[in-house]
């Protein structure tokens, strides 16, 4: 199973992500693409070191992947302060991967449905998710 975990500004959720697919799906072959260098340093720190950044970095990983995950920024163009550009969300959006989506209410993008959850229960339903998508192939 490929999982593309994308993570923009300081990372943190990205590296979340990592450090929790590392210890619970330890066959999963792990990359993480940050929007920015920031971002990027701190997914390592999570426990990958099959990494990049930038724009052609999301747009090659996403042909790439089995299974995407990170913030639902990831397929709003402009979104993390402008660090999610138009061709990053279309390359997210348009591929064949399983998208799992974090619901982050920031940025000017609020998810109708989805109660104030704490980052911890945002992250452990990724993961369940993300453990469904692997077993289904």
């Amino acid at each position: 199973m490929k999982i593309l975990v994308i993570d923009g500004q300081g990372g943190n959720i990205g590296r979340q992500l990592v450090k929790m697919i590392s210890e619970q799906i330890p066959d999963a072959q792990l990359r993480a693409v940050g929007t920015n260098s920031i971002a990027t340093a701190n997914m390592i720190k999570g426990g990958t070191s099959n990494a990049a950044t930038g724009e052609n970095s999301v747009l090659v990983c996403s042909r790439w992947a089995d299974v995407i995950v990170g913030p639902i920024g990831i397929v709003i163009a402009d979104a993390m302060m402008g660090e999610v550009t138009a061709a990053m969300a279309a390359a997210v959006g348009q591929s064949d991967a399983v998208k799992v989506l974090i619901p982050m209410n920031r940025c000017n993008t609020v998810i109708a449905g989805v109660d104030a959850c704490s980052t911890n229960s945002l992250l452990d339903d990724a993961l369940r998710r993300i453990k469904e998508a692997a077993s289904n192939g």
